[in-house]
């Protein structure tokens, strides 16, 4: 009996063994494979400058397994679309108009676009007079309600209620910045340089380059208006030139890029109240400060374990780890931007990829995030783009 079962019992465990390794392949062949499509794509929208060969607003899709880039085209021809915001529901992107005069008044403007989420192309809603001249930043708020502006050359902020079509109506608030600092070429006036919310949608802080300022305000997205906070401010190092602005994902700390000191200040951050206090200021440098320098991105990885922060004229971009427990940066890498004038960046929402807009060399270059150190690898994936200044992601479904 023994003799005639044993090769059957053998042959049988030899056929268990082929189908359970046949599973686990296919079990890892499906694991990947919803790996690759979780990977997918993603849009890219760049701000530019046209003053030059630029006609607007250029769009690319982000490969999100090998970092490369494919061009889509300009999506909008629009003045001056230095900087970028989409709304959360990602129907609408908005766009500063960074000039001088508008609709033959002195003042910028802010734009709107609904979002073809098939070509990615662009079709304007409408236009806003923002009250003063150079808007350079637009940020929407966390409940889609408002896009708020900063306009350097005006020194001053404002915010736009956003109906639910995505369409921009008159300001509700306004404030005009007053004041100097010590910098006489860049601080003889107010330079309202940013506007970002509080997580919670209760505050607004704009960083103040010509009074070495973070002004704080409270905000009321049901009417759109900003009030002073108490305190009002946040005062930076004389000269400075505090420039933009990124809380933590946690909430409980906030950082802001100084512009003319090239440095990085971090605070922690009181919810309830709305105040900054200052924990620590660092550079953005490994080399001595030197004339032509100066800062302007900063941003935080969503995981909330890195910061970075790019440096035009030394074009490179800073890397820093954050202490969970305090927030505060050891900075581990200086990276080269891969170009000229990186004035602005992107952190894609996977975090794995980082994308600086090099102003001065025309091109995009993608560097790859490492998930463990922070640290930055170039990809060897670029892309050309007249004079880009801003670059913001549109995850595609």
């Amino acid at each position: 009996m023994k003799s005639i079962f044993r090769p059957a019992a053998l042959i049988a465990l030899s056929l268990c063994a082929l189908l359970l390794g046949a599973c686990k392949a296919l079990e890892s062949a499906g694991a990947n494979s919803t790996q690759s499509t979780a990977l997918g794509t993603t849009r890219v929208y760049v701000g530019t400058y046209t003053k030059r060969d630029s006609r607007g607003i250029y769009a690319f899709d982000l490969d999100l397994k090998t970092g490369a880039l494919s061009p889509k085209g300009i999506v909008a021809e629009s003045e001056n679309p230095s900087f970028l915001a989409l709304h959360p529901n990602g129907k609408t992107l908005y766009a500063a108009n960074e000039v001088s005069r508008f609709n033959d008044a002195p003042g910028g403007a802010v734009s709107a676009f609904s979002i073809n989420s098939e070509t990615g192309a662009l079709t304007l809603l409408g236009q806003q007079a923002t009250g003063g001249a150079g808007p350079c930043h637009v940020s929407v708020d966390q409940a889609g309600q408002n896009l708020l502006v900063a306009n350097y050359g005006g020194g001053s902020v404002a915010c736009f209620p956003i109906n639910v079509s995505g369409v921009i109506s008159k300001a509700t608030g306004f404030v005009q910045h007053t004041g100097s600092s010590v910098n006489p070429r860049r601080q003889k006036e107010p330079h309202a340089h940013s506007i970002n919310v509080s997580p919670d949608n209760r505050f607004a802080i704009a960083a103040d380059l010509g009074i070495d300022k973070l002004l704080v305000y409270r905000f009321n997205p049901n009417n759109g208006s900003l009030g002073p906070n108490e305190p009002a401010f946040t005062r930076l190092a004389p000269g400075a030139g505090p420039r933009h602005f990124a809380f933590h994902p946690s909430g409980r700390f906030a950082y802001v890029i100084n512009e003319l000191h090239c440095t990085v200040t971090a605070f922690v951050y009181d919810a309830e109240k709305g105040t900054l206090t200052e924990r620590q200021t660092i550079s953005t440098l490994d080399v001595p400060l030197q004339k032509g320098f100066s800062t302007a991105e900063v941003q935080v990885h969503p995981s909330g374990r890195f910061l970075y922060g790019s440096n035009r004229g030394h074009d490179s971009i800073a890397v820093f780890e954050i202490n969970a427990g305090s927030g505060t940066l050891q900075r581990i890498q200086v990276a080269s931007s891969g170009g000229t004038t990186p004035r602005n960046f992107g952190i894609d929402p996977t975090g794995n990829y980082l994308i600086t807009a090099n102003q001065n060399s025309d091109n995009l270059v993608v560097h790859r995030i490492n998930q463990q150190s922070g640290r930055l690898t170039p990809t060897g994936n670029e892309a050309p783009v007249p004079s880009p200044v801003c670059v913001k992601f549109l995850p595609l479904d």
